[in-house]
């Protein structure tokens, strides 16, 4: 690896998306309100290899994916934060009530207000991924809690809204070379720290995949109908 590659990590937040680019060097924050123009902001410094984002890529026609699953079991008493991709057809209805009436037939569970909520979010990265913008690089889909688990060397216990877990993550961070300072290009824009925090971790499994060091959970991806190899990587 050289100075020169740059990677993305993102996560979705209320002003849309957030990501943090790392140039081999140092890091920096940005915001956008769809994931294109995010991705472009941060290749006005270099072209991105890898964009590492926190949304489910790939999505299932029945049951749960393993991704999740293993995910879950990576963070410990955190493993709320993880939710269980919803199939296709529900997060294709058209509202609430019959997502929750198709996932229960088709996966046996229903769907959450917040799962079904981020469906707009889902099929922006879909169509993105397919595109020409993603001809040539690399995109991941990534949970922030299994990055700050596996940095911790353990699944953390402290919730990343309260003061002790977003300190506690902002140091792993600093301690593996992504320290985050400064408003950058965040000043007036509806974007949460936890956001930022999340974006940075997702960075983190971006950069180590430029090197050769990330993991695929499950390690062989699963396929659906969508053709997309589904894996949460860390």
């Amino acid at each position: 690896m050289t100075k020169t590659t740059r990677v993305l990590g993102v996560d979705a937040c209320r002003a849309g998306w957030v990501g943090v680019v790392w140039d081999g060097d140092s890091s920096a924050a940005i915001a956008a309100q769809d994931i294109g123009s995010l991705v472009a902001a941060a290749e006005l410094g270099g072209r991105v290899s890898v964009v590492a984002i926190d949304i489910p890529i790939g999505l299932p026609d029945t049951g749960r994916r393993q991704a999740d699953v293993l995910a879950k079991l990576e963070i410990g008493r955190l493993r709320s934060s993880v939710f269980m991709t919803p199939v296709r057809p529900a997060l294709e209805a058209d509202d609430h009530p019959s997502a929750v009436v198709l996932n229960r037939e088709l996966a046996g569970e229903g769907v959450s207000i917040q799962a079904f909520g981020l469906r707009s979010k889902v099929f922006e990265v879909e169509r993105f991924v397919r595109g020409p913008a993603c001809e040539d690089r690399t995109v991941l889909e990534v949970h922030p809690e299994v990055c700050f688990a596996r940095m911790n060397g353990a699944p953390l216990t402290d919730r990343k809204k309260t003061w002790a877990g977003a300190e506690a993550r902002r140091a792993l961070l600093a301690e593996h070379g992504l320290a985050l300072a400064g408003a950058g290009g965040l000043s007036g824009v509806d974007v949460g720290v936890d956001d930022v925090l999340d974006a940075a971790a997702t960075t983190w499994t971006a950069r180590r995949h430029t090197r050769g060091q990330s993991e695929a959970l499950p390690a062989t991806p699963e396929i659906f109908s969508d053709g997309w190899p589904a894996a949460i990587w860390v």
